[in-house]
C-alpha cells in the first residue's frame, strides 16, 4: 500500500498545541516590545517648573497628548492581552483533554499469547480462536456493542497476526515494515477536528489558510520590509532625505535650511487634500507683514520671501509659510491654520536631523553649524538671528528690542541676567514691557535653564604623558552647569579639573565599559543623570536636550572630529530643591591622533540643540610628539630605587639611616606641569594654552 493518509484530531488533543504555538510565536515578542523600557531619555527626565502658558496652549497640549497616545502602544497592548488569553485557554484545554495513546501493532498481543510461545503453541491457540470467532460460527452480541462488521474485522486481525508468526512472506513484511501487509501509506496528521473539514467545510478552511498564508503574511512582511527600506536612520522618508540632499549647498544659511525642510514628503500627511490650499492666502498675508528688526513679521528676509514666492501653490508652499509663522509666533486668526502651524514644527525638526547628517557627511563647518542653530530655532520657536531673550516667558520681539536698545548685537540670556538687578528691572518693567509678576516668572525660569559652562578642555592619552602619532586621543571637556543669573557660584576646585587615569589592569575602565562584579559582589552601576526636558512652550513635543562636542579646522573650514552627543551626565545637575549643584561634569570624545608629529590647532564647538546662545566656541591645540621622545621618557622611568631586599638596597638604607624606619617611598613619575593662562569672561576674549597636551580657555 502506498500514497497518503490523512488523520484528523478527532478528540481535540493536538489542535490546542498548534494554536498555542502559533499564538505564542506572535504574542511573546509583542509582549516584549510593549513592556520593554522606553529608549527615550526624556521619558523619566525632570521638568522645568513654570506657570507660563503660551498662546494656543490648548492646541500644543493636544498635540503632546496625541503623541503620548501613540507612544503608549494601545493597539499592541490589546493584541498582547488577547494573545495571552488565547494561550491560557489553550493551556486549559491541554490539561483537561484526555490522552489517547496509539497502540503498536503486535501479533502476540492480538492473539493473546506470550512472546516465548513456540510455533506449535501458536497454531494450537489460533485454531481454538478461529473456531470461536469465525464469522460463520459467532453471532453479534448487542450487549457488548458488537456488530457483524466488527467481528469480521477482528477475525481478519487474528488471521494476520497468525500469519505474521507462521507465514514466511508475511513475517518478512512484519519484521521489515512493522505490518503484515508491508509498507503502509504515509500518514499526515492534521491538528483540526474532522468536522471542520467535512460536510463541505473544507473549501472554507482552504480559503482561510490561503488568506492567512498567501495574503496576510506576505502583506505584513512586505509592509515591514518596505517600511524599513523607505525610512532613513534619522526616521525620515528616503524620498525626503533625497530632496534635502539636492537642496544642500556649502553656503546655505539657517533661512536656506528652513526652505529646504519644506521639501519633506512628511508634510503631505499633515496637509493632505484641501488643507494644502485652504487658508494659504490668509497665511501669507500675515507672515508678509512688515516688522522690525526683520523685514517681515515672521522673521523672513527678502531672500526668504523670494524663495517662497517662487514656489507653486501646494503642500510645499504652505508648509514653508507655516514654518515661518511658527518661528515668528505669528497669530493667524484661524484655528485650523494655528493647529497646522503647531503640527509642522516636530516634522521640521526630524527633517533637520536628516539634513544635519547630510552636512556631517560633506564635512563643511558652515552647514553643520547652521543645522545645529536651526534645531535651536525650531525647538524655541525663534526666527534665525532673533534675540535669545525670546526664550523667556512673556518677552516678545518688541520687548526684547526695548531691552537691548541700540545695541548692534543681541544680548544672550547670561549677559542679560548678569546686569545689575535694578538696571535689569528698569529695562524690563514698565508700560509696554513686563509686569512685576511676568518679570518674576521670567527670572525664575531663567535660573532653571541648564547652561553648560566650559572650565577646561584638553587632550590626553590614557596612561601616557605624551601624545604620539596614531595614538588613541581622548578630548576631555570639564564644565559646570551654571544657569543664567546664578548666585554664589563656588570657585573651581583645581582637583576637579584633573582627569585621573584608571589602573593599568582595569581594562573595563580604560575602554569605558561598566566594571564587572566579582564573585559574591553586586555589579556597580554608574547611574547617569538626565538634564531637565527642554523648556520649549511652543514646541508640541517633550524633548530631551542634547549637547554636541566636535572639532573643526578653521583654516580649511572643515570638520576635524565628528560630533560626540551627550544626553546624560555623571553627576547631578540640580538638587532635590531645584537649585544648581555646580558639580564638575566630564565629557570625553576619543579619536585617532594625526600620523605626523606637530602642533594642530582646532576650534572646539560645544552646542546645545535646544537653547539659543548657550554654545561655546574655543581654540584648542593638540601637540603630537615624536614616538622617540616618549620612548626616552619611558626608559628614564624604568630606573628606580634599589629594593630593600637586595644587598644594594640594604647598603643604601644604612647610609640614609632608614633601616629602622619605614621603607623609603619610590619616586613617582613626574607629572607635566601645565602653565595656566588668565581666563577670559564670556564677552568674547579667549586665551590659548601653550601646554603640550591641553588647552584651557573660555568660550567666545
Amino acid at each position: 500500500m502506498s500514497g497518503s493518509d490523512y488523520s484528523y484530531d478527532e478528540q481535540g488533543q493536538f489542535f490546542p498545541f498548534f494554536v498555542l504555538t502559533v499564538v505564542g510565536i506572535v504574542t511573546i515578542p509583542l509582549t516584549y516590545s510593549v513592556l520593554k523600557p522606553s529608549s527615550d531619555p526624556g521619558a523619566t527626565a525632570p521638568r522645568i517648573k513654570t506657570d507660563f502658558r503660551p498662546e494656543h496652549a490648548d492646541l500644543i497640549d493636544a498635540q503632546r497628548k496625541a503623541q503620548k497616545r501613540r507612544e503608549r502602544k494601545l493597539k499592541r497592548g490589546v493584541a498582547v492581552v488577547a494573545g495571552w488569553a488565547t494561550m491560557a485557554f489553550m493551556a486549559y484545554l491541554i490539561i483537561i483533554t484526555a490522552r489517547t495513546i496509539p497502540k503498536i501493532w503486535n501479533p502476540y498481543d492480538i492473539l493473546g499469547i506470550s512472546d516465548s510461545a513456540t510455533e506449535k503453541e501458536i497454531k494450537s491457540h489460533y485454531k481454538r480462536l478461529s473456531l470461536k470467532f469465525h464469522p460463520d460460527k459467532i453471532r453479534p452480541d448487542p450487549a457488548k456493542n458488537q456488530t457483524l462488521e466488527s467481528l469480521n474485522d477482528y477475525f481478519v486481525e487474528l488471521t494476520k497476526a497468525y500469519k505474521a508468526l507462521t507465514d514466511e512472506e508475511i513475517r518478512n513484511n512484519f519484521q521489515q515494515y512493522g505490518h503484515p501487509d508491508g509498507k503502509q501509506s504515509f500518514s499526515i496528521g492534521i491538528a483540526l477536528p474532522k468536522f471542520i473539514v467535512t460536510d463541505g467545510n473544507g473549501k472554507y478552511v482552504i480559503l482561510i489558510y490561503a488568506a492567512l498564508l498567501g495574503v496576510l503574511l506576505p502583506y505584513l512582511v512586505g509592509s515591514w520590509w518596505y517600511g524599513t527600506q523607505r525610512m532613513s536612520k534619522e526616521k525620515v522618508l528616503i524620498e525626503s532625505a533625497n530632496n534635502l540632499f539636492r537642496e544642500y549647498s556649502e553656503d546655505i544659511t539657517e533661512g536656506g535650511i528652513i526652505g529646504a525642510l519644506s521639501t519633506g514628503v512628511e508634510f503631505q500627511r499633515t496637509l493632505k487634500g484641501d488643507r494644502a490650499e485652504s487658508g494659504l492666502e490668509r497665511l501669507e498675508s500675515r507672515i508678509f507683514s512688515e516688522d522690525e528688526p526683520f523685514t517681515y513679521v515672521g522673521g523672513m528676509t527678502v531672500k526668504d520671501r523670494t524663495k517662497l514666492n517662487d514656489l507653486e501653490g501646494g503642500v510645499r508652499r504652505k508648509a514653508l509659510g507655516l514654518l515661518w509663522a511658527y518661528l515668528g509666533r505669528v497669530e493667524l486668526n484661524d484655528t485650523a491654520l494655528n493647529q497646522a502651524k503647531v503640527e509642522v514644527a516636530p516634522i521640521a525638526r526630524a527633517l533637520n536631523a536628516s539634513f544635519n547628517a547630510i552636512a556631517l557627511a560633506f564635512g563643511s563647518t558652515g552647514p553643520i553649524l547652521a543645522s545645529f542653530l536651526t534645531a535651536q530655532n525650531l525647538i524655541q520657536a525663534i526666527p534665525p538671528g532673533a534675540s535669545p531673550l525670546l526664550q523667556l516667558p512673556y518677552i516678545t520681539t518688541a520687548i526684547a528690542r526695548a531691552i537691548e536698545g541700540d545695541a548692534k548685537t543681541h544680548l544672550t540670556l547670561q549677559q542679560y541676567m548678569q546686569l545689575p538687578e535694578s538696571y535689569r528691572r528698569k529695562l524690563s518693567i514698565g508700560k509696554g514691557l513686563l509686569t512685576e509678576s511676568q518679570y518674576k516668572t521670567a527670572m525664575d525660569l531663567a535660573k532653571q535653564l541648564p547652561r553648560l559652562q566650559v572650565e577646561k578642555a584638553f587632550f590626553k592619552v590614557t596612561g601616557e604623558r605624551y601624545i604620539t602619532p596614531g595614538s588613541l586621543v581622548s578630548f576631555v571637556v570639564k564644565g559646570r552647569f551654571i544657569p543664567p543669573g546664578s548666585e554664589n557660584v563656588p570657585e573651581v576646585n583645581e582637583l576637579d579639573l584633573e582627569d585621573v587615569d584608571p589602573d593599568e589592569d582595569d581594562l573595563d575602565a580604560i575602554l569605558g565599559r561598566p566594571k564587572k562584579a566579582g564573585k559574591g559582589e553586586k555589579p556597580q552601576e554608574d547611574k547617569l543623570v538626565q538634564p531637565p526636558l527642554a523648556y520649549a512652550p511652543y514646541y508640541a513635543r517633550n524633548y530631551s536636550p542634547r549637547w554636541n562636542v566636535f572639532l573643526t579646522d578653521s583654516k580649511q573650514g572643515k570638520m576635524a572630529v565628528p560630533p560626540f552627543t551627550f544626553v546624560a551626565f555623571d553627576k547631578p545637575i540640580f538638587d532635590e530643591s531645584g537649585k544648581p549643584t555646580f558639580n564638575m561634569q566630564t565629557l570625553k570624545a576619543q579619536f585617532q591622533a594625526p600620523p605626523q608629529a606637530g602642533h594642530y590647532t582646532f576650534v572646539m564647538h560645544l552646542i546645545c540643540d535646544s537653547y539659543v546662545g548657550f554654545d561655546t566656541k574655543m581654540e584648542v591645540t593638540l601637540v603630537v610628539d615624536e614616538s622617540t621622545k616618549a620612548a626616552e621618557i619611558e626608559a628614564e622611568d624604568d630606573i628606580s630605587e634599589p629594593d630593600e631586599d637586595s644587598l644594594a638596597g640594604q647598603m643604601n638604607a644604612l647610609k640614609t639611616g632608614g633601616l629602622t624606619g619605614p621603607p623609603p617611598k619610590k619616586k613617582k613619575k613626574p607629572v607635566a606641569q601645565e602653565p595656566s593662562d588668565e581666563e577670559s569672561d564670556t564677552e568674547g576674549e579667549e586665551g590659548e594654552d601653550t601646554s603640550e597636551t591641553d588647552t584651557d580657555t573660555d568660550e567666545e
